[in-house]
């Protein structure tokens, strides 16, 4: 660690407290950029090989999540969604990330989060009906890397209500997206989430957050929804998703005590969700989970 005493490191001979003091030394090297990053925040920036591993596996997760959405209609269980998801990450010769994670071990391959679910939901053999609101979050590992989306479906028609929070949600995690480039501060990600759902009167879930993604299944940083103060700045190479929950009514979750897992909104009233994974390049951001 450089000392106000020693020579400056821009190599002006002049001791740093007389010249650049308190400035430090840019970092300039992918290596020194990851080194700080690590060591300060526990993220890692991910190398070229990475990036091409997570780009693979979330373009799969995105074309397994494309298929399970127009599965997704009227009289079809989510168990169904769930066996169909099996067989296709089978098929890639891939592994579904859901199945077996955490504590107690997550039972299926998806969540298929149904109407005030807002994340987490178990699939069942309940049929989809006409006026649900679903949100299928799918996660997949490819040659040992991470790809994470979701994304909301509607049956038939539905509620003005539920329909709200699916075109809210999808805005408040775009308009997010929209603002991504190595400097931008992560609180100010919340912030733009915050607006757009307060604009449209709906509230930002607060227990649960985006995070970083690709070499595990969940990596920081932590990226809450709601307003904060991570001044922790994006960086080139740092892949993340961005994932808000935008309730209809008030902001809190309950967890289920049975399954210990499905979170419902604790007034009973609608909530979506969309998600994508992205890659902070130099000079914005890349979606990784588009399908095709």
């Amino acid at each position: 660690m450089i000392t106000r005493n020693d020579p400056c490191w821009c190599g002006s001979a002049k001791k740093w407290k007389k010249c650049h003091y308190p400035e430090v030394k840019p970092l300039t090297s992918f290596e020194e950029k990851a080194a700080y990053y690590k060591k300060k925040h526990n993220i890692l920036l991910k190398t070229p090989e990475q990036i091409e591993g997570i780009r693979q596996s979330c373009k799969l997760a995105a074309q397994i999540l494309d298929e399970l959405c127009k599965a997704a209609v009227e009289g079809v269980t989510t168990q169904e969604l769930d066996d169909l998801a099996i067989r296709l990450t089978k098929e890639a010769k891939a592994i579904p990330a859901c199945l077996g994670y955490g504590s107690p071990p997550f039972p299926k391959s998806i969540c298929t989060s149904l109407n005030e679910v807002i994340c987490h939901g178990i699939p069942d053999d309940r049929p989809l009906q006409e006026g649900d609101i679903l949100n299928i979050d799918y996660t997949c590992i490819l040659n040992g890397y991470f790809g994470d989306c979701s994304r909301m479906v509607t049956i038939g028609t539905v509620s003005k209500e539920r329909q709200l929070v699916v075109d809210v949600a999808l805005k408040c995690r775009d308009d997010a997206i929209a603002i991504i480039k190595p400097g931008v501060e992560v609180y100010e990600l919340a912030d733009v989430i915050e607006d757009v759902a307060k604009s449209y009167g709906c509230s930002v879930v607060y227990q649960f957050v985006s995070h970083g993604v690709g070499v595990k299944f969940h990596e920081e940083p932590q990226i809450f929804h709601h307003r904060n103060k991570s001044k922790i700045r994006l960086e080139e190479g740092m892949t993340f998703t961005i994932e808000p929950m935008i309730n209809a009514g008030l902001a809190e979750a309950v967890i289920d005590e049975d399954d210990e897992w499905t979170a419902r909104t604790i007034d009973n009233r609608a909530s979506g969700q969309w998600e994508h994974t992205i890659l902070v390049t130099s000079d914005g951001y890349e979606i990784l989970t588009l399908p095709n």
